[in-house]
């Protein structure tokens, strides 16, 4: 059996998936397929499948700190990613003790607003502190367009209201942007990057299908990873696209509904005699 070194330590905060397509299931698949190791705060227990989420138990903000700290004063970590955080407080909570033990850990933000299936996922007070707070300390954020209108307040319905919005988003902190496409009309996707790097755009055909569940989880955690192996962001960007796209292609048809990604598809079964 070979056996094959882990590189890169990603401590993951968001929220768990009963149906496993999405949330931390998800993260800790995607970074382990990329070689690298994964740690988890969780935030929340979400009840869900591929049909939608039927309820949130939202974790005690001082567990998820808790959580944090254990991972950092032992483990470590090369890259810290957000998910699903879903309350001010947690965010706040979140805010404050990544800037006391973890100021110059890259921190990626995906900011988790709605599930697939439609289901909200943060409130109002939240997304303001969002906004005010965590933003402010991203070394990058993954926002897909619904997302992205809700932080700026501008409707984006076409590339280059896209390319409109990112100095917009940019003006909330982050040193750089990652504005995901996908929810536009039309059978190409586009994402656009912005960073102190420079700029740049991805375009794929659209994939045709309903097993998309996780997509913006795995992506930005497949980035994060790339983020703890020393790669540029670009190359983490490009890296993680590749990932996902050929995740969608051979996911395995489960659920009646918005079906997960096959994230082991990195993985080469072997026969053992």
């Amino acid at each position: 059996m070979q056996i094959t070194r882990m590189r890169g330590r990603v401590l993951i905060v968001a929220g768990s998936d009963s149906g496993g397509g999405a949330g931390i299931q998800a993260d800790i698949k995607t970074v382990t397929a990329l070689g690298g190791y994964a740690a988890t705060a969780v935030t929340a227990v979400t009840v869900q499948n591929t049909l939608g989420v039927t309820g949130i138990h939202a974790i005690p903000a001082q567990t998820v700190a808790a959580q944090i700290l254990a991972v950092l004063e032992d483990i470590g970590a090369d890259v810290i990613k957000t998910g699903m955080l879903g309350s001010g407080d947690i965010i706040d909570t979140v805010f404050a003790i990544l800037r006391r033990a973890a100021p110059s850990i890259p921190l990626i933000v995906d900011p988790v607003m709605v599930a697939k299936g439609g289901a909200t996922l943060l409130d109002g007070e939240a997304l303001l502190a969002l906004k005010g707070r965590l933003l402010t300390s991203a070394t990058l954020i993954t926002p897909n367009l619904p997302e992205a209108e809700a932080l700026t307040g501008r409707k984006i319905a076409s590339p280059q209201d896209m390319r409109d919005a990112i100095p917009r988003l940019l003006e909330l902190g982050p040193k750089a942007v990652l504005l995901k496409g996908g929810h536009l009309e039309g059978d190409r996707v586009v994402d656009i990057y912005a960073g102190p790097d420079g700029t740049q755009e991805w375009s794929d055909a659209r994939i045709d299908t309903r097993h998309t569940h996780g997509t913006g989880c795995t992506l930005a955690s497949a980035i994060a990873t790339g983020f703890a192996q020393s790669l540029s962001a670009i190359d983490s960007i490009t890296r993680a696209r590749l990932y996902v796209r050929r995740a969608i292609e051979t996911a395995p048809g489960f659920g009646r509904g918005h079906g997960p990604l096959n994230h082991a598809h990195t993985v080469r079964p072997t026969t053992e005699e």
